[in-house]
């Protein structure tokens, strides 16, 4: 079987060896997944078990492939097992694979992140978004003395206990613990806006005047489905930001080299004080970072008193992999065939509703892509909730039967890799027509 065709025996119902293994990981790890969308909680039915990837595909371990959209949630923006990417990594295990001392690859890497993020002149590495996430606001509470950050609904930074908060009653206000485990005392810092709504983050700097270190945002909200920023909205928070004296932080752990080489902020061109990278930078392998201006990052340990390690940051196989996929991302038209991939996505999505009589909002950046299953527009966490996600698990399902792997969610984006090409886009126009007649069906 090649990565691209099904040999004729398959049946992608056919979920039998997947149900074993999760039987047998349900026995020793909760749920039988490490990480919670991965249990298709949100679209029911088996989740699928993957044993291999390759290019745009999946194939999972009852022999079925799909064409995948999920892509270590966005993580490979080359495709699964790209010969470069396999060959730096085979290559540096050979040398050892990890050694706990600077090493020259991490060196490399973090030059080619300040050449390529504009607000980004000193970067330290972490192995996850939520470490780079609080490490970012352990610096800029440092840098301001203040106590205070701002948050936007909706808005995922990782699940460090002041960032799982949801909304409280009012536009200006305090989040909530939003998991048990998580202390009142730990989120009392943190307020809450919605996303897109410049007035109401105006608020709450009006009503905290001097107590709020950071603004944090998703300039690309990305784990609400994907919901790009209204016009002016990060030049608005960019200006509060300066105006009230607070570290305006961008988390870029999704957005960093996957709407544009140098993220969002070069897409938008608009310059936090801090970055957030993860995903794209370490090509597939446990990978994040954190920096911005260099008065900000000289506040780390060992040039400052902010501390922060990690036994494997800047670990050589992941500094591998980062570097052998950006130098593919440098590529002139990179970024050209990854947008022109997503608009043909969110064009042939937008088509099969109309046949279907199903009403739809389709978006899409760079290379994310996403719709709901709405008839009004979506530009916040509100408008998300919306959406029809009884509808969106009969079109994922059906989806998932002609061969196509979306976001087991509602809630998340979707990507598309450089592997993407005419042909999965032809396999995903049947997948997505299939999708919608099974939600006009009902």
């Amino acid at each position: 079987m090649t990565a691209t065709t099904q040999p004729a025996a398959v049946d992608l119902t056919d979920v039998t060896r997947s149900a074993e293994i999760l039987a047998m990981a349900r026995r020793v790890i909760p749920g039988g997944v490490s990480s919670p969308v991965r249990a298709f909680r949100g679209v029911g039915g088996t989740p699928r078990v993957m044993a291999s990837g390759r290019g745009a595909h999946v194939t999972d371990a009852d022999g079925s492939a799909y064409v995948d959209y999920v892509l270590s949630w966005g993580a490979l923006a080359l495709g699964h097992a790209h010969p470069d990417v396999v060959r730096a990594i085979a290559e540096q295990a050979a040398r050892g694979t990890s050694f706990g001392a600077p090493i020259e690859q991490e060196a490399e890497l973090a030059a080619m992140l300040v050449d390529a993020v504009p607000s980004v002149e000193l970067v330290r590495f972490v192995n996850s978004g939520s470490e780079a996430t609080m490490s970012a606001l352990r610096v800029a509470r440092a840098a301001t003395g203040r106590a205070k950050i701002l948050k936007f609904d909706g808005c995922y930074h990782g699940h460090a206990d002041a960032l799982l908060v949801q909304a409280g009653s009012g536009v200006a206000t305090l989040g909530l613990p939003d998991s048990p485990g998580v202390t009142p005392g730990a989120t009392q810092d943190t307020l809450v806006a919605p996303f897109n709504d410049l007035a109401a983050a105006e608020a709450v700097m009006d009503a905290n005047r001097g107590q709020v270190a950071a603004i944090i945002v998703e300039p690309v909200a990305g784990n609400m489905g994907l919901v790009p920023p209204r016009q002016g909205y990060l030049e608005g928070l960019r200006r509060l930001a300066s105006v009230h004296g607070a570290v305006l932080i961008f988390d870029e752990v999704m957005t960093g080299f996957r709407v544009a080489y140098g993220g969002a902020q070069a897409r938008f061109g608009v310059q936090p004080d801090m970055t957030c990278l993860g995903k794209v930078i370490g090509g597939g392998l446990p990978v994040a970072a954190y920096g911005g201006r260099a008065e900000l990052m000289r506040l780390v340990a060992p040039v400052g008193p902010v501390y922060q390690a990690g036994t494997l940051s800047g670990n050589p196989l992941g500094m591998a992999a980062g570097i052998a996929t950006l130098k593919h991302l440098q590529a002139p038209d990179a970024y050209v065939r990854l947008g022109g991939m997503s608009a043909a996505l969110a064009d042939a999505a937008r088509d099969a509703a109309a046949r279907h009589g199903v009403p739809v909002r389709t978006a899409a950046v760079g290379g994310m892509w996403g719709f709901y299953l709405s008839d009004a527009p979506v530009h916040d966490y509100a408008g998300a909730r919306r959406s029809d996600t009884a509808g969106f698990a009969r079109l994922f399902h059906a989806m998932l039967a002609a061969g196509v792997y979306l976001a087991p969610s509602a809630y998340e984006a979707n990507f598309v890799s450089l592997a993407h090409d005419e042909h999965t886009l032809a396999v995903t126009r049947a997948a997505l027509d299939a999708g919608f007649a099974a939600v006009a069906r009902g």
